[in-house]
């Protein structure tokens, strides 16, 4: 089960109690900055507007590639280590609205991580110093440090130690 705090609802879906969950002039703060940082090609400038703006925690020398699209509502429950790669059209979510209750939960991103262009990540998710994640990952569970995963749903393609194995067999890295 992922970190996520749940909290019912009564009547209509949770969607339709969004308002009673966060601040509307928050959430329209936060759509505008978002949208000036997906389309910004400035890394550092990313990283500032996520830092000052949204109370993102971001590491240093971290990339957020183009089009890369944080929780809106709920920005402030990211964390990304230092010198990590969030691929293109990447969605890092840290709530998740269902029918009878809505879901809150911290998404941390580990240090020089790398997270493959169009993944999903969803709340409560702890992603492992060094770890990689394939494009197109659905990241619905923890990552091990150092471990190489991918699908949809996600799975372990390589333990650390396998990809210690293979990076010592290869002649760049070895």
């Amino acid at each position: 089960m992922r970190n996520t705090e749940r909290f019912p609802v009564k009547g209509a879906n949770s969607l339709w109690h969004i308002y009673k969950t966060v601040p509307f002039w928050k959430v329209v703060r936060n759509f505008v900055v978002i949208q000036a940082a997906r389309y910004t090609p400035f890394l550092a400038m990313k990283n500032w507007m996520y830092r000052t703006f949204l109370n993102m925690s971001v590491g240093e020398k971290t990339s957020f590639a183009l089009m890369v699209m944080p929780d809106i509502m709920f920005p402030e429950k990211i964390s990304v280590g230092r010198n990590t790669v969030i691929g293109y059209n990447t969605t890092i979510l840290a709530h998740e609205y269902l029918i009878d209750e809505y879901r809150l939960g911290p998404v941390v991103i580990g240090n020089q991580v790398l997270v493959g262009a169009n993944s999903t990540i969803l709340p409560g998710v702890t992603i492992g110093d060094g770890a990689v994640v394939s494009a197109a990952t659905l990241v619905h569970k923890d990552v091990p440090a150092g471990s190489f995963v991918g699908g949809n749903p996600m799975k372990i393609i390589y333990t650390k130690e396998e990809m210690d194995k293979r990076r010592q067999a290869d002649p760049f890295h070895g």
